[in-house]
């Protein structure tokens, strides 16, 4: 019965629009009190949620990613892409999918994926004829994969709550990942083709291939020496992520297009974004050690597995769950409430929690593009000065293919857990 009281409490402070971060804190702070414990454990709490290495990594990857994005940096991975698959049937739509899988290897952040290619893309596109609902919700879904290729803060979140291995929850990211970004491209051709709404641009020379890769190859470079630091060992996460933004300051200072006025505006825009990210972790650290002691997670684990005791309902069911969250919570809010309740009753049932981590995800890739809540809807429908609508149009198709991944993931495993364990 307290489930029951305290759940609502949560949902209802919610719908008042209490921002997530107070609702999750005030709620903890509550439910402590009524239990009698001395409320001195809560700043003991909220000190050990911000005095974490691994969490160091969310402040840099926002930093280097602000620096990319002000430095013009998906300019020049654009127009290297669109060199080589520009003249391809929906080339544009390729090159533009493909530009989000490579910034998304750098930058870790969905918003900032869909913000720096689109500011590039949606132009572009549409001057071509490609029709505007189609761009604006390639651009949102594309912006997705931000979260999922790593590094990913949402992984990294995850990883801290659960005690799980980051740089293996990053490995098991990448199958899902391209396996995404194949399919974007495949309907992008496909969508191309049928319609016909588009105009082909020439092939390029190898001459202008060469110079627009040469603009672009030290941002590959840099997302190799992020990505090849953490997987050799050579550095954490924390301190690749450090490293990629030494290296992002070094070369947009060295192409000249970076100011120290416009790193302050870099560094206040991630300082704001981290500030919020930190205060809904801290919320939410009290509020999971308030339920915890009223053993809620157990209560429910408990009634979950001895009324559902064949995984494959279990897995429909939590997915169903986090769908319909989804239309009302941002992603980071859906993992720091679901994900401390539901995990005693992924480890009962005996889920990979690396697997359950990356399908975590794939529906928070989701809720990205489903109204209301869908923060790349805005994003997309800011830089593109679009309808709320037009974007949801163009998105649907791509929502439904995340959700059909997400789904082969439990025939397929492999899918992901292939390259995390086996490789």
């Amino acid at each position: 019965m307290e489930a029951i009281y305290i759940l609502t409490a949560l949902i209802a402070l919610l719908i008042l629009r209490t921002p997530v971060a107070i609702a999750l804190g005030a709620l903890g702070v509550i439910l402590l009190w009524l239990k009698g414990l001395p409320l001195v454990s809560v700043p003991q709490r909220l000190y050990g949620t911000m005095d974490s290495f691994e969490l160091l990594a969310v402040p840099m990857f926002l930093l280097m990613s602000n620096v990319l994005l002000r430095g013009g940096v998906g300019r020049d991975l654009y127009a290297a892409v669109q060199s080589w698959v520009g003249h391809w049937p929906g080339g544009l739509g390729v090159a533009t999918v493909l530009s989000c899988t490579l910034f998304s290897a750098i930058s870790g952040s969905s918003v900032a994926t869909a913000a720096t290619i689109g500011t590039v893309a949606i132009p572009e596109m549409t001057k071509r004829g490609y029709e505007r609902p189609y761009v604006l919700g390639l651009l949102a879904a594309g912006g997705t994969l931000g979260i999922l290729i790593p590094p990913s803060i949402p992984l990294i979140i995850y990883g801290v709550v659960t005690e799980s291995s980051i740089p293996t929850l990053f490995l098991a990211g990448i199958g899902p990942g391209l396996f995404l970004a194949g399919a974007f491209v495949i309907y992008g051709m496909v969508y191309a083709k049928l319609s016909g709404h588009y105009e082909p641009i020439a092939k390029a020379t190898w001459r202008e291939r060469a110079k627009a890769s040469l603009y672009a190859l030290p941002t590959i470079a840099l997302a190799a020496a992020i990505i090849g630091s953490i997987y050799t060992g050579v550095a954490t996460p924390s301190e690749s992520a450090g490293l990629g933004f030494v290296l992002a300051l070094i070369i947009t200072f060295a192409m000249r297009r970076m100011t120290w006025e416009i790193v302050r505006q870099a560094t206040y825009s991630a300082l704001r974004t981290t500030v919020m990210i930190f205060l809904i972790v801290a919320g939410a650290k009290v509020f999971s050690y308030a339920i915890t002691l009223y053993l809620i997670p157990q209560t429910i684990s408990q009634v979950l597995t001895s009324n559902i005791s064949d995984p494959n309902w279990f897995m429909l069911a939590v997915g169903a769950v986090l769908l319909v969250m989804g239309f009302f919570l941002e992603a980071l809010s859906m993992l720091l409430i679901t994900v401390p309740v539901l995990f005693p009753a992924i480890e009962a049932m005996g889920i990979d929690p690396i697997w359950f981590g990356i399908f975590f995800v794939i529906l928070i890739e989701t809720a990205l593009i489903t109204p209301p809540i869908g923060l790349n809807l805005f994003v997309i429908q800011a830089v593109g000065r679009a309808s709320l609508q037009e974007v949801v149009k163009g998105a649907w198709p791509f929502a439904l293919m995340m959700l059909a991944t997400a789904a082969l993931m439990w025939f397929w495993t492999d899918l992901a857990l292939y390259i995390a364990y086996k490789l």
